[in-house]
């Protein structure tokens, strides 16, 4: 049982071969107001900064579940990096996106981190063991939401 005070770390890391090049993967994964076309746990995101994406840009993100966190674009290289943390009560998020073209498409490397504090350590640890997977289809979707823009026309 966590301690009151004490941190729970859980890190995480994955990669994914997707058929697409880096710019439109990037474009699409890149602004905040499409992620509920491919992020499984949101219902919405809300207070969306106007603009292109870019470091500062921030929002919440609105999930099935009823978790509100604030979100922040910490860095964004375009077509090779998309950086993003988030934060809710006690639980603090990492998540980096790197893009790197293949002759098929882009390899995208997912690196995250969840901190759990107090009484939510436990929540994060947990979270932490889901999140590749969750991550990984959510890239999956993305891609075939795109392979459906590409097919259907403009």
């Amino acid at each position: 049982m966590p301690i009151q005070g004490v941190a729970r770390i859980s890190d995480f890391a994955l990669t994914v071969d997707l058929p697409h090049p880096p710019g439109p993967l990037f474009r699409f994964l890149a602004d905040p107001r499409n992620r509920p076309l491919w992020q499984s746990s949101l219902r919405a995101v809300t207070d969306v900064d106007n603009g292109d994406p870019r470091p500062g840009m921030q929002w919440r993100d609105v999930t099935r579940i009823g978790i509100k966190p604030w979100m922040e674009l910490t860095e964004v290289v375009p077509y090779r990096v998309i950086s993003e943390s988030g934060s809710w009560r006690g639980v603090d998020g990492l998540l980096t996106l790197r893009f790197l073209k293949t002759s098929h498409g882009t390899r995208i490397t997912a690196e995250g981190r969840l901190i759990g504090h107090g009484p939510f350590a436990l929540a994060a640890s947990v979270s932490g063991r889901w999140a590749p997977e969750s991550v990984r289809k959510d890239l999956l979707r993305a891609s075939d939401l795109l392979d459906e823009r590409r097919t259907s026309g403009p």
